[in-house]
């Protein structure tokens, strides 16, 4: 691997210091505070072109792959701006789609969603499946004329309140009927605003713009148009989402370990309490931010790794779930040694450090949890038994 960046990528990850000076972390935290997605900033970083970073030129994008689209987030989240917006819309969604959908699809899809004009979410989770996936219930029965009814319910979907289609993983054989676990999936393009479709909000407790849902889908109408790729054989492609999941949500984790680390640097070096000496002099305030920084630099190479393996073609999971895992443990390290470097300032609303620990502390668990997340690497990569 070389390890210097080209000049487009080194421009694509200095963004964030760009657009930072115009929408920085207490823009983002006012909106995260109201629930809200921050319109401004969306509509820049669409106008500057950054929405269709995995979407080929011919559909409007920059032709660019996974290792652009993890320094778009990681850039972004190093200035304290850290958008979950991009993973589900930009990476998930557009990034299946320039990979395996049909030219019609592409042409329907794409060019939209370069623009903003069209909104994605990524309907998968469901609340008695949770992370085994293969368990969903929710099912697209053949209607007899050619298309499909799709009944079921998903769970913590990430603003399905204003995205104007979702990608649904469903079945369309359900699970009793497969000869083997994996089979009966197929995915789905599902217009937003079809008959049969209804969304009620999910609070959460720590302060967010993007929003979760449960979506219900009730006898919702679909034709063999809506698919992709082909049907009863969608969990051949799912995986081609999870794992840019994986990686690009790494990147959003080591760039919030390094905001908070640079600013409790900052606070350490003002900060005097004995003998006028600032308390970035002693070791107990010293050894948890750079051991915190090693382990987010650390994470940050794997998931560079695990980019470069995908854009490669090559098996990205190993690396992928490594990553995911190393980066989530790094930004609790990092935010909750800012914290503590801050003293009972590091709670309060004016310094604005306990914000980010909620949303880092969500990525251990989610998308998919720590321990499921070590149960891969432990079966798949180091050969141990499967323990579950």
């Amino acid at each position: 691997m070389d390890f210097n960046l080209t000049q487009e990528q080194r421009m694509i990850y200095e963004y964030g210091d760009r657009i930072s000076k115009q929408f920085d972390h207490n823009y983002w935290r006012g909106y995260a505070e109201k629930g809200e997605p921050p319109a401004e900033l969306y509509k820049q970083i669409t106008n500057d072109g950054f929405l269709g970073i995995m979407v080929p030129e011919a559909y409007g994008g920059a032709g660019q792959g996974m290792t652009e689209m993890l320094l778009f987030m990681e850039g972004l989240a190093n200035n304290g701006i850290p958008l979950l917006n991009l993973v589900v819309g930009p990476t998930m969604t557009m990034g299946l789609l320039a990979k395996h959908a049909s030219e019609d699809m592409k042409r329907r899809f794409l060019p939209g969603g370069c623009t903003g004009e069209i909104k994605f979410c990524f309907a998968i989770t469901e609340p008695n499946a949770g992370s085994n996936s293969i368990e969903i219930t929710s099912i697209a029965k053949p209607d007899g004329n050619g298309g499909f009814r799709l009944n079921g319910q998903k769970v913590f979907i990430t603003d399905a309140n204003c995205a104007d289609y979702a990608m649904v993983v469903t079945r369309t054989t359900p699970r009793a009927d497969v000869r083997k676990k994996t089979d009966g999936f197929t995915i789905f393009m599902v217009d937003m605003k079809k008959e049969g479709i209804s969304k009620t909000l999910i609070p959460v407790a720590f302060p967010v713009p993007e929003t979760q849902w449960q979506v219900f889908f009730d006898d919702v109408a679909l034709t063999e148009a809506d698919v992709l790729g082909e049907v009863g054989k969608g969990f051949n492609i799912l995986f081609d989402t999870l794992n840019p999941e994986r990686i690009i949500l790494s990147g959003l984790c080591t760039g919030i370990g390094r905001f908070a680390l640079k600013k409790a640097v900052a606070y350490a070096n003002d900060r005097k309490v004995f003998n006028n000496t600032p308390i970035g002099a002693y070791q107990g305030v010293q050894h948890p931010l750079a051991m915190a920084r090693s382990e987010v630099e650390m994470a940050s190479l794997m998931a560079v790794k695990a980019a470069w393996a995908f854009d490669q073609g090559l098996p990205a999971g190993e690396f992928a779930n490594m990553a995911k895992y190393a980066a989530a443990e790094a930004g609790i390290h990092a935010v909750d040694s800012a914290i503590q470097c801050f003293g009972g300032n590091g709670f309060t609303k004016e310094y604005g450090m306990y914000d980010l620990y909620g949303l880092v502390r969500l990525l251990r668990t989610a998308p998919l949890n720590r321990e499921m997340v070590l149960n891969h690497i432990a079966e798949h990569v180091m050969g141990l038994p499967r323990s579950y």
